[in-house]
């Protein structure tokens, strides 16, 4: 059990069945009353985010998230597969569970994958990828005082800016957290 004036980001506890993380709090002691605990949690599952305050001593049994590192191995359409590297499991994953992760995704990279009581609810890709780019526009010279980019289409996919030099060809290096252009590789 873990009570609410433990509370820190990255925390995970479970409340009216659901599993939640910790975003941000704040311990507040108001002049009059009783202190509490501001909180704003996600529930690992659907991704919506809320704001409740709490009484620090309210205690809630802790969620215990499961992280395994696990190589991508293809799509049927509906499903995609991933691979247990120590057991060599297969687990099989709905759109809506990848849909972040996989355009960043080629078959055989790794992947970490978030398990609650067996179930998977998470995919995320390494934070850093280097993929080829298959569709841009021209640069022009003299096209740009400065720092000028267009969109580029990278051999899984995904859009991402980069800057008017990046040709079709080029291998990028792209941060999956925040969508954005790294270097040319």
């Amino acid at each position: 059990m873990i009570s609410a004036g433990d509370f820190r980001k990255g925390i995970t506890f479970e409340m009216d069945g659901q599993i939640y993380q910790v975003l941000d709090f704040q311990h507040v002691k108001p002049g009059k009353g009783a202190a509490f605990v501001r909180t704003k949690y996600k529930n690992i599952i659907t991704g919506a985010t809320q704001e409740k305050a709490f009484n620090p001593s309210d205690k809630f049994p802790k969620a215990h998230i499961e992280t395994k590192g696990m190589q991508y191995l293809y799509d049927d359409g509906d499903l995609y597969y991933f691979m247990d590297m120590d057991t060599y499991e297969q687990v099989p994953l709905s759109k809506e569970k990848v849909e972040e992760a996989i355009k960043y995704l080629r078959p055989n990279d790794m992947a970490t994958v978030k398990f609650y009581k067996g179930n998977a609810f998470s995919v995320e890709p390494p934070n850093f990828v280097e993929l080829e780019v298959s569709e841009t526009e021209p640069g022009f010279k003299g096209d740009t005082a400065q720092g000028a980019t267009k969109p580029a289409v990278v051999e899984t996919g995904a859009v991402v800016q980069v800057p008017l030099f990046i040709e079709i060809g080029d291998v990028i290096k792209i941060d999956t957290r925040t969508d954005e252009y790294i270097s040319r590789v």
